[in-house]
């Protein structure tokens, strides 16, 4: 089964807003945010949109940018998903290994997401989660 679309969002009232639609998704924090927000917030968040969703299925992935400690930090923290642009090969498999240990993944570039930061995206919102990628 293909990834639900993944729609990046800044906060509850996002997450509520691609939740009204009742379609499965993939949260995806914004660029950067286990860097300047911590994985902790993002968990949590992920958490509140859990119990909101009800049955609904969801997934999530925290974007860690190229901040290896964040990224293990992430993972030791429970995260399973995680994007992480390492400077070298060497440093991406060292915390790809990491995450297998925990049953992780790492990503090494984030997937097409439409952004709800952008002006304009809630109304394409229902288009891009019915899969529609060319809405974003």
């Amino acid at each position: 089964m293909p990834p639900a679309p993944a729609v990046i969002i800044h906060g509850r009232e996002q997450g509520r807003q691609v939740l009204a639609q009742s379609r499965p998704v993939t949260f995806l924090s914004a660029p950067g945010a286990g860097v300047f927000a911590g994985a902790l917030w993002w968990i949590s968040l992920i958490g509140l949109l859990r119990a909101e969703a009800g049955a609904l299925p969801i997934d999530d992935i925290l974007d860690c940018a190229t901040a290896p400690g964040r990224a293990a930090e992430a993972l030791r923290a429970g995260q399973r998903r995680i994007v992480f642009q390492a400077e070298t090969p060497a440093l991406f498999a060292a915390v790809a290994a990491m995450a297998e240990v925990c049953g992780a993944e790492v990503l090494a570039a984030p997937p097409p997401a439409l952004d709800l930061g952008q002006r304009g995206a809630e109304r394409r919102l229902g288009v891009w989660l019915a899969g529609n990628s060319a809405a974003g």
